[in-house]
């Protein structure tokens, strides 16, 4: 039976013995039957909410809500654009306990018609970045739950097979979360603290200047260290202001971008159909398994041919494979000497020839010898014109052999002229010729 507003109005003055109520009422806050509430008028003018758990099953997570209340110090509570209630006191009642914290004034905005745009929509983006900014410290020192990237992806795992074992869970979905869970790159993200689950109607609005904003947070039992993603996975279902209140987020978070938080966010949300399915399986509520199979039902028709995790690019040993099933390029029947990806040869004669017009101009002696060497290389044919002294190659350290014979081949080709002239001189071009090859080739 539902303890009556007199009967918490009672513990509320064995909580705060030195102040008298006044007043006191019914408190609706949504939270389906697991808590008794109301909220008290104080003789010294103050409004409070005394809650105490409905059943066994609640005692836990209001334990959890004053723990949190309690880690968040009046320092904390500074760094916060929002109000957090506070603890006030806590008195027994019968095998439960009462909790009594401040009231908090403000109205509450349903996801479904949450607007999009400035207002609502950002100011809820701001506040869930300011909360996941707050320091580790403040949930370590409490000694809450604290969840690595790699713990919290075993939990969706762990989820996914429970839910399995029952039976009931469409094998399309069971497909599609695997898949999610084994894709590595979803869960490379930064740990933050978060609420394990905030929705909607944790946060109050109250209009500012005409503009709904942020100003109060309740529902902290849930503070931990977890996937900030968590705190996001209502937004699959405000479909209008999605995007404004995960834009104001990125914007105000200090932390770096995660291109995977709203892939996660959706995760979570559809696993929440599955926790269901678990607790009615654990429970023996045929009711419940009934209700979940048929929420599940009707979220594979919607999400049928959709991946939650677009498919990754190729691996090496994939782009290999798929290399290997590409016709060879047949050898140009054109000199492609040195025309490697370090340089291109008619950019750099160009540039050669650039520097050679800024040395001094040559006296008719000096270049006598000069126009009769018959070594020389038409300019226009867009050759260098240093001698063979300044030109001769740089040895490599290593002689690495060619991946192809054709490049091989090619680069015999491509110094066969020299060859006859000086054999040595010819090997050393063709293991230039090689090294720079290779190159391309590794890149």
């Amino acid at each position: 039976m539902a303890r009556s507003p007199l009967t918490l109005a009672a513990s509320v003055t064995s909580a705060l013995p030195r102040v008298g109520v006044v007043g006191v009422g019914a408190l609706t806050e949504g939270s389906t039957g697991r808590y008794d509430a109301a909220v008290a008028e104080l003789d010294d003018g103050r409004r409070v909410v005394v809650r105490v758990p409905a059943d066994a099953t609640a005692a836990p997570e209001l334990a959890a809500e004053v723990r949190a209340l309690r880690a968040l110090t009046p320092g904390v509570r500074g760094l916060l654009p929002f109000r957090a209630p506070e603890l006030l006191g806590e008195a027994g009642l019968g095998d439960s306990r009462a909790v009594v914290v401040d009231f908090l004034p403000g109205y509450r905005v349903d996801a479904a018609h949450l607007p999009p745009g400035r207002g609502a929509a950002t100011s809820l983006g701001t506040a869930l970045a300011a909360l996941h900014a707050l320091p580790q410290s403040v949930v370590r020192a409490e000694g809450l739950p604290a969840r690595t990237p790699q713990q919290v992806r075993a939990d969706v795992v762990r989820l996914i097979d429970r839910a399995s074992t029952t039976r009931r869970l469409p094998s399309s979905l069971e497909t599609r979360w695997r898949r999610a869970a084994d894709a590595d790159e979803l869960w490379r993200f930064e740990s933050s603290v978060v609420l394990g689950g905030a929705g909607t109607a944790s946060f109050l609005f109250e209009d500012i200047e005409g503009v709904p904003t942020v100003t109060g947070l309740l529902d902290w039992h849930g503070l931990s260290i977890g996937d900030p993603a968590t705190d996001l996975q209502w937004l699959a279902s405000a479909p209008d202001a999605a995007d404004d209140v995960y834009a104001a987020y990125v914007a105000d978070s200090g932390r770096a971008p995660d291109a995977r938080t709203r892939e996660r966010a959706r995760l979570y949300a559809e696993l929440e159909f599955a926790q269901w399915l678990v607790h009615g399986h654990d429970s023996a509520r045929d009711d419940i398994v009934a209700d979940a199979v048929e929420l599940l039902e009707s979220l594979a028709a919607g999400v049928a041919g959709d991946e939650l995790v677009p498919h990754a690019a190729l691996d090496v040993d994939d782009a290999i494979a798929l290399l290997d099933r590409v016709p060879g390029a047949t050898p140009p029947e054109i000199d492609t000497s040195m025309q490697t990806d370090a340089y291109d040869p008619a950019e750099l004669a160009q540039w050669v020839a650039d520097g050679f017009d800024d040395e001094p101009e040559a006296t008719d002696a000096e270049t006598g010898a000069a126009e009769s060497d018959p070594d020389e290389v038409d300019p226009a044919a867009g050759a260098t014109l240093f001698d063979d002294t300044s030109t001769a190659p740089i040895e490599p350290l290593t002689a690495p052999e060619p991946r192809s014979p054709a490049a091989r081949d090619g680069a015999r080709a491509a110094f066969g002229a020299h060859g006859a002239a000086d054999t040595d001189a010819a090997a050393d071009a063709e293991r230039a010729s090689e090294a720079a090859l290779r190159r391309w080739l590794a890149d």
